[in-house]
């Protein structure tokens, strides 16, 4: 079966890249691909930007295992069948985990950091000079709330930086909605990965629930304000600097 994305996917996408310039000639991108519909739908739509591009670059889609017997062999095959360029990369992260987790304590933030680091990692391997993730516009709002009421920071998603091992990292989908990735991914019959797929479904651990909430924040947000997510998106570009109360701009 072919993949088929939308003229508004691929056009978002496109835009995006020219925006930021995301992938660039000569770019040997890492994908990290999880399974789930982001990323799935993250290395379709590079594989069509691979065809339709005026320039040359490749990809190279990589799971991350976190050594507790997963099985890819759908993922693998599906990869294989669309000719996407496949790799898993192994790590013993679920043993580091279990001697770190703490009885009733939130740890995701400790598994993405290690599949983060494991991603770099596997870039350099690789041989990749950039690693592309699926983050797409939902998971900006929500990151850019969370750091607002637990954080004290006004912070969010950028679309491009560079890492502290000067790998670029890129998020191509980052001005998208997660309901478009969703329909994308179910039209075309992906094989994807849900939550049991986590490590933490294994422990006995106190579920995350600030993300939820933020979810959940701004689904009732924007029955009330329609526009949320488009004026959220033009907002993250238009940031007025001077109005903030940083110390340093009133010593004139």
């Amino acid at each position: 079966m072919s993949i088929k994305l939308s003229k508004k996917i691929m056009s978002k996408l496109g835009k995006t890249n020219a925006e930021f310039n995301l992938v660039e000639e000569g770019d040997k991108i890492l994908v990290g691909l999880s399974g789930g519909k982001d990323s799935l739908t993250l290395v379709h739509a590079l594989k069509e930007q691979q065809r339709r591009a005026p320039f040359k670059f490749e990809f190279l889609a990589v799971t991350v295992s976190y050594g507790m017997n997963e099985n890819f062999d759908r993922l693998k095959a599906h990869c294989a069948e669309h000719d996407i360029p496949y790799e898993i990369y192994d790590t013993n992260i679920y043993d580091l985990a279990e001697d770190k987790i703490r009885k009733n304590s939130s740890f995701c933030s400790f598994f993405s950091r290690m599949r983060r680091g494991s991603l770099y990692s596997a870039a350099e391997k690789y041989g990749c000079n950039k690693v592309a993730l699926g983050h797409h516009l939902d998971d900006a709002a929500e990151s850019f709330f969370m750091n607002f009421i637990y954080n004290g920071q006004m912070r969010s998603l950028a679309p491009k930086y560079k890492a502290d091992n000067g790998l670029i990292v890129i998020r191509p989908l980052i001005q998208l909605r997660e309901r478009q990735l969703a329909a994308a991914a179910l039209e075309n019959d992906m094989p994807t990965i849900g939550d049991e797929a986590c490590p933490s479904m294994r422990f006995d651990i106190k579920m995350p629930h600030a993300r939820a909430d933020m979810k959940e924040m701004l689904f009732e947000m924007e029955k009330k304000y329609p526009s949320l997510f488009v004026s959220l998106n033009a907002a993250f570009k238009n940031i007025s600097e001077e109005s903030f109360f940083e110390v340093e701009k009133f010593n004139l």
